[in-house]
């Protein structure tokens, strides 16, 4: 029986495979890929026909990946992960001011200083195209571990990744950063906060694991009273000044925020210590653009430190 390749093969379909994975819906898969739903259908009937089973099946009203939708995943992310290594290894002999920067940065990550650079290096670069998209934590290391982002801006240490080789990849500190802890009694002893309801991320997102970790003998069952959670800090905030609740951001959202603020820091009976990095792939640290990016970035913050420039975001929470 002869096979198909071409449809099989055909980027257009692996990509609008994959981004329906992400989505596991037609319609947001569509809208995000700027087609028409019935577009999507068509190449996604097209790679079944090619392979001659359904990727995906459906219960209730919810997809999901069959056997052959795993096994084709796998196979689309390793395929793209080959061609991006060849344009990587190609890249590597081009010019440092022309090309594509891909980056990723986490969503609940305070950004504005990096929303600056961006600007200011555009202005200096403008040949060279930046794609920067915001995405959770298991986004961005899946993305980074199918070569789909040149750079991550991410937390670390970050005990929970879940990336195949953590050894392949290197980090760049952009600040460190600490827990800090907000409450509407400024004269609140630090033991009593188990007793305080409180307005946090969701318990997989990276500030609630370390808070556990490393105030696992304070809190019992090394948790918050926590009925209420968003994914987005200025949520938080919101949610804690009008109600009761107390909340928890990082010490960069706090200093680009403060004077908006009406709770109050407390101060911690431990430092909860961890960085903002830039991470990449250590293959990645030859190409001249990329090379390029982070040595600017080192310039950006040499003439002006990352705390003053937080200091001078104008943002209304």
């Amino acid at each position: 029986m002869k096979t198909n390749t071409d449809a099989v093969l055909s980027a257009k379909s692996l990509r609008y495979f994959l981004q329906l994975i992400d989505n596991m819906s037609y319609t947001q898969a569509a809208q995000i890929l700027g087609i028409t739903q019935p577009a999507l259908t068509q190449q996604i009937k097209k790679l079944e026909r090619a392979v001659g089973s359904p990727l995906f099946g459906q219960m209730g009203k919810k997809l999901y990946l069959t056997d052959a939708g795993l096994k084709m995943e796998e196979t689309a992310k390793a395929l793209f992960s080959t061609v991006n290594n060849a344009v990587d290894s190609i890249q590597q002999y081009t010019k440092s001011d022309t090309g594509t920067i891909s980056l990723g940065v986490l969503s609940t990550i305070e950004a504005r200083v990096i929303d600056q650079f961006l600007i200011e290096f555009n202005q200096k670069y403008p040949e060279i195209t930046l794609h920067v998209g915001f995405y959770n934590r298991t986004e961005l290391w899946d993305k980074l571990d199918n070569n789909q982002l040149d750079l991550a801006v991410l937390y670390m240490p970050d005990h929970n990744a879940t990336v195949k080789n953590m050894k392949q990849y290197m980090a760049k500190q952009i600040y460190p950063e600490s827990v800090v802890f907000l409450t509407h009694n400024p004269e609140t002893k630090f033991y009593k906060l188990a007793q305080h309801k409180w307005v946090t991320y969701p318990k997989d997102y990276y500030l609630p694991q370390i808070v556990r970790r490393f105030y696992a003998t304070e809190f019992p069952n090394n948790e918050l009273l926590t009925p209420v959670t968003f994914t987005a800090p200025y949520q938080l905030i919101k949610f804690a000044e009008q109600t009761d609740y107390d909340t928890y951001v990082s010490k960069s959202f706090y200093k680009a925020h403060k004077a908006q603020i009406t709770l109050s820091p407390l101060e911690p009976k431990h430092e909860t210590n961890f960085e903002s990095c830039f991470i990449y792939r250590k293959n990645k640290s030859e190409i001249p653009r990329l090379v390029n990016f982070l040595k600017e970035w080192d310039k950006f913050i040499n003439e002006k430190d990352y705390d003053s420039r937080l200091e001078e975001v104008k943002v209304n929470i």
